[in-house]
């Protein structure tokens, strides 16, 4: 009797066992399809590009547990309209730049790009070692939206002009698509910005609806055709000197991740943020040399007045936002700091290597 208590014991805790083996294993192929919206045109080079390649990743690395459906720019909702899509939950991701939802939340625009303020490489170290991504995540979280670094340009060009820029005076009354905080800048000056998704800046320009245009740099610059409609071709994109893009998942769809989906999405924006830093530096030169030798653009610096003035501009911006905003203040005040610190330490590092190269003249090895 004993004996066949034992067997009938041992046959209830296998079933058991098995039950609790069969739960986890449906948990571990428990399957997610999620729709990802973008604010660039289709096929576009780098951006939306990085992003299917994101999505490839993600599912490989996932063995198809996590299956990401990538729409561009109008696809499935405007280009400007990815942030609302994503925060509603009409869609589980988007990929954009935090700067184009100023209007909703101003403090946003310190996770893109900063007048005079951190490259690529500052802006990384800022939001992975330097307190950034959790501040971001902050400014974001009564949004229901879930942050992450995911692309970067590196310093753009300063914008292409249908007339030359040689001093303060030829800015007034210009309708240039500048956004974010350059655009405030830019206002100072006496501009008038505009702001206008990518596929339609050419367009605009052409027909003279705007007067000049930033976007990214020779590598999109040429892409996208703005040497057929101004000739004037500025540099430093003092506005942008390493433009962060942004890709953004609603939090209630991210908490529902299983943690091993939630690494795998942190380890796919960290190589896609590299990958299209990467890219933008290998390919910019090349199309520079293409828009100036075999279109005849004409490649300026900006009178140094000029940036004087502007550089002046962005500190009373920051300053008046800073005034109104107590969210901006705050990431205003942390920025700063992190960029003090980072200045102090590119003084004997980055700025003075790029020093020395210009005292001896290196060109290529």
């Amino acid at each position: 009797m004993k004996r066949r208590q034992f067997v009938k014991t041992l046959g209830a805790g296998t079933l058991l066992g098995g039950s609790a083996f069969s739960g986890a294993g449906a948990a571990a192929e428990q399957r997610f399809n999620w729709k990802l919206v973008t604010t660039w045109p289709p096929n576009f080079p780098v951006f939306q590009d990085g992003v299917e390649r994101f999505a490839k990743d993600v599912r490989r690395m996932s063995d198809g547990r996590l299956n990401i459906q990538v729409f561009a720019g109008g696809e499935l909702v405007p280009p400007l309209q990815s942030f609302e899509a994503v925060s509603q939950g009409t869609v589980e991701m988007g990929h954009g730049a935090a700067y184009y939802w100023a209007g909703k939340v101003p403090a946003a625009q310190f996770f893109t790009a900063v007048p005079f303020g951190l490259n690529a490489q500052g802006m990384n170290a800022w939001l992975y070692s330097g307190g950034g991504l959790k501040l971001w995540r902050e400014v974001y979280e009564p949004f229901g939206l879930t942050p992450f670094p995911m692309g970067n340009t590196g310093v753009q060009m300063g914008g292409w002009f249908r007339k030359p820029i040689k001093s303060l005076a030829d800015l007034k009354g210009l309708k240039m698509r500048i956004p974010g905080l350059g655009g405030k800048v830019m206002a100072k000056a006496g501009v008038n910005p505009v702001l206008l998704a990518g596929g339609e800046i050419f367009t605009a320009l052409d027909r003279g609806t705007i007067d000049a245009t930033e976007w990214v740099g020779p590598y999109h610059d040429l892409r996208l055709g703005l040497y057929r409609a101004a000739k004037h071709y500025y540099y430093p994109g003092w506005h942008e000197p390493g433009p962060v893009l942004e890709l953004i998942i609603n939090s209630k769809a991210w908490e529902g991740l299983p943690r091993e989906l939630q690494l795998t999405i942190e380890t796919a924006t960290a190589a896609s943020n590299l990958w299209m830093l990467s890219e933008f530096e290998a390919r910019n030169l090349e199309a520079l040399r293409t828009l100036q030798e075999k279109y005849h653009v004409e490649v300026l610096e900006f009178p140094s007045d000029v940036l004087a003035a502007l550089r002046e501009f962005a500190d009373v911006v920051l300053d008046e936002q800073a005034a109104k905003d107590e969210v901006f203040r705050r990431v205003r005040d942390a920025y700063r700091a992190f960029q003090a610190d980072n200045a102090a330490w590119n003084a004997v590092s980055e700025t003075a290597y790029a020093r020395s190269l210009r005292k001896i003249k290196v060109g290529m090895l």
